[in-house]
């Protein structure tokens, strides 16, 4: 019976609009993700390296240790390297797609104000007149 009950606890949660929606969000993100790496690392990047000279910034390492060979000319060890190209390449990623969510978000928030700032008729209270006016149908009524 406790295995049932936790499993329609868990479709209830499951079947809620918020879990999908955030499901669906997380899908987007994912897809959205990848265009703008791609932008930044197919578009932008190559640019940008064009402009400092043509450097490759994937490319780019701090060589710690060299590579050794043997006497044949074959890898012995291979080098030891920081490679900081990717984590340059990895940062730059991060601050445009994180620049493109705030303006999709700013966005959003933009049309969502529009909604919300709809005048809402609001229903002033009587006039003096007319709580007056009120009062004295009220009198008559009461003496007939």
């Amino acid at each position: 019976m406790e295995k049932s009950n936790f499993l329609q606890e868990f479709k209830a949660f499951a079947m809620k609009g918020n879990v999908i929606d955030m499901a669906v969000g997380v899908i987007i993100g994912g897809a959205f993700g990848k265009i703008v790496s791609s932008l930044v690392a197919d578009v932008i990047m190559p640019a940008i390296g064009l402009l400092v000279g043509g450097v490759n910034f994937k490319e780019l390492k701090w060589v710690i240790k060299e590579t050794t060979y043997t006497a044949n000319g074959k890898v012995l060890t291979p080098a030891a390297t920081l490679n900081y190209g990717n984590f340059l390449q990895s940062t730059f990623d991060f601050v445009v797609i994180a620049f493109a969510i705030f303006m999709f978000i700013k966005l959003m928030s933009k049309f969502n104000q529009k909604k919300v700032e709809a005048p809402v008729p609001t229903i002033s209270a009587p006039s003096k007149e007319e709580t007056l006016l009120t009062e004295i149908r009220d009198l008559l009524k009461e003496k007939r």
